[in-house]
């Protein structure tokens, strides 16, 4: 069994749903610290002058709150700014009628919380591409400890013989670690795909949904076409 993990982010990128698509399930890093300046309130959209962020804001009352316990700053309209982007930028992109409902419905309601937001769109991502695995949150597995024992111990609860990791596990897992728990490590492979985006030339490494709206149902066979 290959299971994979990584923290809820917001509308990630084609290379987290490649890595679950590869994995017979999912773990959520539900029980980690909230990192600012990454991917976990942010990600970015294809527009006619290259790419822009959304960002979503959040309160942090703590310097690194418990990624869980996070809350979105409602006082600002984030939400409407949000789907005003999506709405102009891929108002002409071939697949936006199919899935531009369930995003305006997505930006109406009031999410208190960064990961429940998260979760709920990463699923739904899943859902439109074909994707169908099984997801867990690491809370629920009741793991206590920490770095790369806390991986073993996640690999363990879900009786996996299989870790897929980010190239990016090269610098900082204990591979001896696996090996001793015997359990096989393998790095994801995940080359970036090209496809006919609404503005030219080709940016890569956007939030899934530039791939969503552009190529609908056909976005699965495109983020796992060999190249």
């Amino acid at each position: 069994m290959i299971i994979s993990v990584h923290q809820p982010q917001y509308i990630p990128w084609l290379g987290y749903f490649h890595k679950i698509y590869h994995s017979d399930a999912f773990v959520f890093l539900d029980n980690v610290q909230y990192k600012k300046r990454e991917y976990q309130n942010r990600n970015r959209i294809r527009t006619k002058d290259g790419s822009m962020w959304l960002t979503v804001p959040v309160v942090t009352e703590n310097a690194y709150p418990n990624i869980a316990d996070v809350r979105i700053d409602n006082s600002q309209e984030w939400m409407r700014r949000h789907w005003k982007a999506l709405s102009v930028n891929y108002a002409r992109s071939a697949h936006f009628k199919d899935y531009g409902d369930f995003f305006e419905a997505v930006y109406a309601k009031e999410w208190e919380r960064l990961i429940d937001l998260n979760i709920y769109l990463i699923k739904h991502i899943n859902s439109f591409f074909g994707i169908d695995k099984d997801i867990y949150s690491e809370s629920h597995l009741g793991i206590k400890t920490t770095n790369t024992r806390r991986i073993i111990d996640i690999c363990k609860a879900m009786k996996a013989d299989t870790y897929l990791s980010g190239l990016g596990g090269k610098g900082y897992l204990e591979e001896d670690l696996f090996v001793a728990n015997g359990i096989k490590l393998v790095y994801q492979d995940f080359r970036h795909p090209e496809y006919v985006q609404g503005y030219e030339p080709f940016v890569p490494f956007m939030s899934a949904i530039d791939l969503l709206f552009n190529k609908g149902k056909d976005s699965l066979a495109v983020l796992t076409k060999p190249i």
